[in-house]
């Protein structure tokens, strides 16, 4: 009999999807196999050490909530915190770490290692082949072959990858590690489509070659949130960054080597991310710019290398030793690694259903950078959900659908399921209709009940959860207490407010530009019991009172469509009250309700509302 190991699920690739996919399915109690390529290579931050960022940290803190390890191995190896977008308002504020790279990948592999129902191997996946019972076969290089219910694909940039570096190509993954050569094929076979895309990474140099007094300093917070709910210690900043810039010199050398660009020569054939482009296509698409930003980033603090974020190029290595030089502070810079561009096979994301769940193939699920995403955090968001659905599966139960009014991951999976996307996706906060509703800070109010239901939320986290809903009732119920004219005119005055007549409750004082809780607690001691998370998010509650009771009746008004549901056996092309474009594009995406058929490309209101109309028929019909 062929020796075959029997798992309930097998997780391909342990990057940030992987892994989030990996936890979710061995902590909800199924025997979980993770396969990587390299163990060496588990949660590498392969690219910029950091986790989050604009949008970005939202999603870190929604894994968080829904039960995820994102956000806790963060906290645990940063180096350095700040919110950026400091200057703006809540809904676009976003926590950004420096991680160390190096305690990074330990912490979370033995994470990984110690979590029960897991079982890490270091093995190439070549093929996959479906059963007719239902199970799935998966066979490595080596020969070794395992029997599963569910495979949840989070392959990374590692399909086909190549390496770019000037003129000369290596097929490879990230930092060298070895790629996957065969599994594109396997799915291939399958049927699924594949497209292919590009992104790159800057080079690393040595910190010690670097002169700081040329470059402005950037220091992170220290009274500021967590990543995770559960995390009880304040951040500790261990490290800073610099900031330093492109000029003219600079441009000029890029622009006299552009026949030597593989992105411009036609070398690569994959697709780069708009939104993260190398520097020679910032040169070349905003040629008025006399400087570009650079930020020197610390890898770990167990080496000297220094990340270059901004600094990306595919240029051959003389050149990328000329740009670099030509920066303030960088004139004597030792490059360690040289910066390269990957493209890599990944899959058209319209393939898949809102839970992750391949159409057409019961039990495969997809997350991460094989989705078409950019991004350690989207591509652990996906990872999560796709983890959840594939326990979900086993276990018969209903999917995890989160809606764009859930957060950020629903909105990212909308987006790549629905409309797809012809390059990298990168996740922002304009593409989030309600994101002064979906914050950081309230991520676990929206989504730990949903975690809970779903059983990933451990008892730990609930209590923590309780808590803080117990805390803010009773931060709340302080707000009705008032103070006298007399008692509030010098803080009013040293704040350029106005000194009111009458007694006003510091609820109304909050309504005030000038002045918020913070400044309330340091002159009156008035929250002096709470914790700044609590202090922070009540703030916001009451400051933002009127813009977030909009955006809930909003939120109500989308969810109605939501609620629509178009049964699945619905066939499109049988109705001639839909023009011939929408009822294509319909039958290719299949919405799961009319909500999601509104959002699709070519599919205009006048034809909602008459598959509105069909829909309601073909049920009644169906109904009897």
């Amino acid at each position: 009999m062929e020796n075959i190991e029997n798992f309930e699920a097998v997780v391909i690739g342990a990057g940030h999807a992987g892994c989030e996919a990996a936890l979710a399915l061995a902590r909800k109690g199924h025997k979980t196999l993770l396969l990587s390529l390299n163990l060496d290579a588990v949660a590498f931050l392969a690219c910029n050490p950091s986790i989050g960022g604009t949008a970005k940290g939202q999603l870190v803190c929604e894994i968080d909530a829904l039960g995820g390890e994102m956000a806790l191995n963060t906290d645990k190896t940063l180096i350095q915190l700040r919110m950026l977008n400091r200057g703006k308002g809540p809904a676009v504020q976003s926590l950004r770490a420096q991680a160390d790279k190096i305690d990074y990948h330990n912490q979370m592999k033995k994470t990984l290692e110690q979590c029960e129902n897991l079982f890490l191997r270091q093995g190439e996946a070549v093929s996959i082949v479906e059963k007719d019972d239902g199970n799935i076969v998966v066979e490595t290089a080596v020969g070794k072959k395992y029997l599963a219910k569910v495979v949840v694909f989070a392959t990374g940039v590692y399909l086909k990858s190549r390496i770019i570096i000037g003129s000369y190509t290596k097929n490879s993954g990230p930092n060298g590690f070895s790629n996957a050569e065969k599994l594109s094929d396997s799915l291939k076979n399958l049927g699924i489509k594949l497209l292919r895309f590009k992104t790159g990474t800057p080079a690393r140099i040595n910190g010690r070659s670097v002169d700081y007094s040329k470059l402005e300093i950037q220091q992170g917070e220290q009274n500021i949130q967590n990543f995770s709910f559960l995390t009880k210690n304040k951040p500790c900043n261990k490290a800073v960054c610099y900031l330093t810039y492109t000029n003219t010199h600079t441009h000029d050398i890029i622009k006299n080597n552009l026949d030597k660009a593989p992105v411009f020569s036609g070398l690569i054939k994959g697709v780069g991310p708009r939104y993260c482009p190398s520097i020679e296509t910032k040169i070349v698409r905003f040629a008025d710019k006399e400087r570009h930003q650079l930020f020197l980033e610390p890898e770990s603090l167990s080496t000297n290398e220094i990340y270059i974020q901004g600094f990306s190029t595919s240029m051959p290595v003389d050149v990328q030793e000329k740009m670099i030089h030509s920066v303030a502070g960088l004139e004597k810079a030792e490059i360690m690694r040289d910066s390269y561009a990957i493209e890599y096979d990944c899959i058209e994301p319209t393939q898949l259903l809102p839970t992750l769940q391949l159409k057409n193939h019961k039990g495969l699920f997809f997350a991460g950078q094989i989705n078409g995403t950019s991004g350690y955090e989207e591509a652990a968001a996906q990872g999560i959900v796709a983890g959840i659905n594939a326990a979900l599966y086993l276990e018969g139960k209903e999917e995890l659908v989160l809606k764009r009014s859930d957060g950020y991951i629903g909105v990212l999976i909308d987006d790549i399921v629905t409309k797809g996307t012809n390059e990298p996706y990168r996740m922002m906060t304009s593409r989030a209709e309600y994101r002064l509703f979906l914050r950081s800070d309230n991520a676990d109010l929206r989504l730990t009940e949903i975690g809970r239901k779903v059983g990933l939320v451990s008892d730990e986290r609930w209590q923590v959860f309780l808590e803080k809903k117990k805390k803010l009732d009773e931060i709340f119920s302080l707000l009705s207490k008032k103070f006298k004219p007399e008692e509030i005119r010098e803080f009013f005055e040293e704040n350029g407010e106005s000194v009111p007549k009458e007694s006003v409750s510091i609820k109304t004082m909050l309504k005030r530009s000038n002045i918020d809780a913070f400044k309330i607690n340091d002159r009156f001691a008035t929250f002096k019991d709470f914790d700044y998370e609590i202090i922070n998010e009540m703030n916001i509650m009451v400051k933002y009172e009127g813009y977030l009771k909009q955006q809930e009746e909003e939120i109500e008004k989308f969810k109605k469509n939501e609620k629509i549901l178009i049964p699945q056996d619905f066939d499109y092309k049988k109705y001639h009250g839909l023009r011939l474009e929408a009822a294509e594009k319909l039958e290719k995406i299949k919405p799961l309700n009319i909500g999601q058929a509104s959002r699709i490309s070519g599919v205009s209101p006048a034809d909602i509302a008459v598959l509105s109309v069909l829909v309601k028929k073909f049920v009644k019909e169906k109904n009897g």
